[in-house]
């Protein structure tokens, strides 16, 4: 617990952890009272020339008044930040509060003057650009608008940390210093910056892990099977090509299996990269204060007894990850599978897999050790059988991700040369706002295939997950809306990959069909519709056909322009011999050939040697089998092909995926159509529009106007209809009609044709249940109409009675926007009415929205062409409504403090609509953390 300095409570909420450039790790925190010896330990270890260019003067040590001024802040007009390693300080940032003279000021003042000094051993290392970020967010909290740095013209270094930072500055010489002035507002280019920051070191943090120069196991023991020794063992048998070593405090052997062995990671001479930790959970943390000690950059824990054991474990855990930090390492675990690597260079099998996977260009990733178990055998068995080389590169369970998780993984394989295509099993998003934003990134340069488990209940005991408020299926439609490709199952999932590993993505929809089986066809047939897709009749060979007839079958197929794709459906002849097989795949294969940019698949029926003949990389002839890369081997690196994002180059080897069944093949399809499809659309993504009516500034001033009455504020509806109108958005004036003189006085006012409805909770847009009264077109009706509804559902002051203009006939809608706290803001469309929300016909959409957004939200429910001049009814005015939805979308994504907007019903005419009824929901602004400094989750 740190201590507070002068006027102001230590502010432990701006303790951060930070993932700097080389990947490892450092905590950053409010310099207190008690740092007086580290900071005079840290000044100590810094360069002459480096307190040169802080102080601009010789400055070999610090007085008791300069140790005393650096550590007493008031949090407030001075604060200093230090980031740490192993607790000691590796680099110090302050800001002093200055007025316009340039003097120590308070409030209003709104500038400061900012300076660094990073530790000579560091410099280089991302800590400056780090702690730039975090202490410019202080300053915002604390009212600065403004930083001003002195730096002298021969320290690059630092000129560099500002200007690449992205602000908006100005820069002038004066007095031999350099005087840097920049606004702490952040841009779209100092997000970019950021975020590009982040990739980098996130990326390479993982990259440690997956590629280290040396590994110890520690917990390996003398006898085979247990846990650390099966590590060891297979760490030896895949080839590990870097050093090797066994830590067991038990041991007194010099070597155990082959390998060097030591009772502790301190004794090893040489530098240990990784560390896979398979001890039991008590003895970890002084396994983990050993690594750290020693330099190591990061740990696999395999141990087990953590927080999916309950609310001790959950703690274990915490402390591990604390710990872990505090020495700049980074945790895959604990509770974990392992990782592995098949790259020729590195072969890293440091898991519980006995065996290693073929070499591929399919990463893994997976929270579950028992699933990841599954994708391995599975990969495996249809990479000897199906794809050949289109194996694995990388392959990373996660355990229970108390540090590393999907979101840093995702961040290696954006630009890994060696990964094609990402799948993923998660059984929970911990941060779906940052996953989502990875994943468009990454879906846009790679395919990504992800399955969820735990969809129905709650995630595992051993992660930790913000709470969301967003059912599943919306999860997976704004997953689908980053390009995603979202899958139900492991089989789907490796059935999409290995399609997308080795084809080229498809031009569209159309898909041709032949092969020796009518039935089979007929099957593929139905699966393409039920799938979307446009499949051309299917064409039949018969089964006498012959190698030669489905080449020149295919090579038709392929060369037309009406097909996008090509499924070839083949059942074996009695007697069929493995010849004949490899002469069918090589026909297949030849033919595809001549068309490189269209997709071939095959649904085979116990096939036993098509499949695997399939497979090869080149010739299929026996004779060519053992020597042809992917027969069995991984090309070296020289001779691994080149391949184009989505799918192979022309100099790939058109490996042609086979499936058993004619559903999963086109259901792949299917998925990799809609997938080329969003690749398409990412390119223009569209963009929101401006428009001149919005009145932004009145919208703020009104809201913080009503939100000092109170938090958590559902607005009355004048007050809704007022807001909403700053933006554009017109309510259908209602007026209330507790008495039948006042509905009468009311439907004056508004002048007849009226609809006469109820607003009671239990009745609110349910015209299905008889609470509403249309066209009522004199007094006459509009009483005999209110006494109907108070005799059937009860006394006015119970249906809360309103009478309204009616509106132009046309299709009901529902327009909603929520803020979430994990997913952030969601809008949300469908039409109104019992029977869409039962079936869930809604479709949703992450804020801010583009116009190609709102076209697409349209569009993408179910009952869609209702809209559209469904069976001859009059199509409606999609365009008004896309504007509103545009327009919802600018107020919620303008002002925070709009957490929840629902428009219901909203009535689109032919022309024009009407928004009927409208409420909207007031509360304090929440944090937005992806907008803040790069941090690691806190733990």
């Amino acid at each position: 617990m740190q201590t507070s300095s002068d006027r102001h409570e230590y502010p432990s909420h701006w303790e951060a952890d930070v993932v700097l450039r080389d990947g490892g790790t450092a905590r950053i925190r409010p310099i207190t009272v008690d740092d007086a010896e580290r900071l005079v330990s840290f000044y100590e270890q810094v360069s002459d020339e480096s307190k040169y260019y802080r102080f601009f003067a010789p400055y070999p040590r610090l007085s008791a008044k300069d140790v005393h001024r650096f550590t007493h802040h008031d949090f407030v007009d001075r604060v200093g930040l230090a980031a740490t390693v192993g607790g000691e300080f590796i680099a110090t940032v302050r800001y002093d509060r200055i007025n316009a003279d340039g003097r120590p000021a308070s409030l209003p003042a709104d500038e400061a003057e900012v300076a660094f000094l990073v530790q000579d051993a560091h410099q280089g290392r991302g800590v400056a650009s780090a702690l730039l970020e975090h202490i410019a967010a202080v300053a915002r909290e604390r009212d600065i608008r403004r930083f001003a740095a002195e730096v002298l013209p021969a320290n690059s270094k630092m000129i560099k940390v500002f200007t690449d930072a992205g602000y908006q500055q100005k820069r002038h010489f004066e007095d031999g210093v350099v005087r840097l002035e920049f606004d702490l507002e952040p841009t779209d280019r100092s997000l970019a910056v950021q975020r590009a920051r982040e990739q980098r070191a996130e990326a390479r943090s993982v990259q440690r892990l997956l590629a280290p120069g040396s590994v110890a196991v520690i917990g390996a023991g003398r006898t085979p099977g247990g846990v650390g020794r099966s590590v060891l063992d297979n760490l030896r048998e895949a080839g590990f090509t870097g050093r090797l070593y066994a830590v067991n405090k038990a041991l007194q052997e010099k070597e155990l299996g082959g390998v060097p062995a030591h009772r502790s990671v301190r004794d090893i001479a040489e530098p240990v990269d990784l560390a896979v930790v398979a001890v039991p959970a008590p003895y970890v943390p002084e396994v983990v204060a050993e690594c750290g000690e020693h330099g190591v950059q990061g740990l696999v824990v395999v141990s087990a007894g953590y927080a999916e054991s309950g609310p001790a474990g959950r703690e274990r855990q915490r402390a591990l990850v604390r710990q872990a930090r505090t020495y700049g390492m980074r945790i895959i675990g604990p509770n974990a599978f392992g990782v592995i690597n098949t790259s020729p260079e590195v072969r890293l099998n440091a898991s519980l897999a006995p065996e290693m996977p073929r070499p591929g260009r399919i990463g893994l990733f997976a929270q579950s050790g028992a699933i990841g178990i599954a994708l391995l055998s599975r990969l495996h068995r249809r990479g000897g059988g199906v794809t050949g080389v289109t194996g694995v590169s990388t392959f990373v369970s996660s355990g229970n991700r108390a540090d590393v998780s999907g979101n840093d993984v995702l961040q290696y394989w954006y630009d890994d040369p060696d990964t094609d295509v990402a799948l993923m099993y998660l059984e929970s998003i911990g941060n779906p706002r940052k996953f989502t934003r990875l994943a468009r990134r990454t879906a846009a340069a790679k395919p990504l295939v992800v399955v969820q488990g735990a969809r129905h209940a709650a995630a595992p005991q051993g992660h930790a997950v913000r709470a969301t408020r967003l059912p599943h299926a919306t999860v997976s439609a704004l997953l689908r809306q980053a390009g995603v490709i979202r899958v139900d199952t492991i089989t789907e999932l490796v059935d999409a990959g290995l399609l997308l590993a080795r084809q080229p993505l498809p031009a569209g929809p159309r898909v041709a069909i032949l092969g020796n089986s009518e039935s089979l066809g007929l099957l593929t047939f139905d699966a393409c519709l039920a799938e979307g897709l446009r499949p051309l009749p299917p064409l039949d060979l018969t089964t006498a056909a012959s190698a030669e007839d489905f080449h020149r079958a295919l090579t038709k197929a392929l060369a037309d322009d009406r097909c996008d794709a090509v499924v070839v459906t083949a059942i074996p002849a009695v007697g069929e011999t493995s010849a004949q097989d490899a002469a069918l795949a090589e026909a297949l294969r030849s033919a595809s050939a001549s068309a490189p940019a269209k997709p071939v698949l095959v649904v085979h029926v116990e096939l036993g040697g098509l499949a695997e003949a399939l497979s090869a990389a080149a010739s299929t002839a026996p004779q060519a089998a053992s020597t042809a890369p992917g027969a069995g081997q991984a090309p070296r690196p020289a001779e691994r092909p080149a391949t184009t994002v989505g799918g192979p180059s022309e100099a790939s080897p058109r490996l042609i995926p086979a499936y058993p069944a004619a559903e999963r093949a086109v259901r792949a399809l299917g998925e990799a159509v809609k997938y080329a499809q969003w690749r398409r659309e990412a390119a223009d993504p569209g963009k929101v529009p401006e428009y001149e009516d919005i009145d932004e500034k009145g919208a703020a001033e009104q809201i913080d106007e009503l939100l000092s009455r109170g938090s958590g504020l559902t607005l009355a509806p004048e007050d809704a209809c007022v807001l909403l109108g700053r933006y554009g958005i017109d309510v259908h004036r209602a007026l209330p009609a507790p008495t039948p003189d006042e509905a009468a006085a009311a439907a004056r006012t508004l002048g007849y044709p009226v609809a006469l409805k109820t607003t009671a909770p239990h009745l609110r847009h349910r015209a299905d249940l008889g609470g509403v009264r249309l066209d009522l077109t004199d007094e006459t009706q509009l009483r005999r109409a209110y006494t109907e509804l108070t005799d059937l559902f009860g006394t006015p002051e119970v249906l809360r009675p309103v009478v309204q203009g009616m509106a132009p006939r046309g299709v009901d809608t529902v327009v909603r926007a929520v803020i979430d706290p994990a997913a952030g803001a969601v809008l949300s469309f469908g039409l109104a009415g019992a029977a869409s929300e039962l079936l869930g016909d809604t479709a949703h959409r992450l804020v801010p929205v583009t116009d190609r957004d709102a076209s697409s939200l349209v569009r993408s429910i179910r009952t869609a062409p209702l809209l559209f001049g469904w069976r001859g009814s009059a199509p409606v005015d999609t365009l008004a409504l896309e504007e509103l939805m545009l327009r919802v979308s600018r107020l919620v994504d303008d002002h925070p403090e709009v957490v929840a907007v629902s428009l219901e019903p909203v009535v689109v005419a032919p022309r024009g609509l009407s928004v009927l009824g409208a409420t909207v929901r007031l509360a304090r602004a929440p944090v937005r953390d992806d907008l803040g400094p790069r941090t690691l989750p806190v733990v």
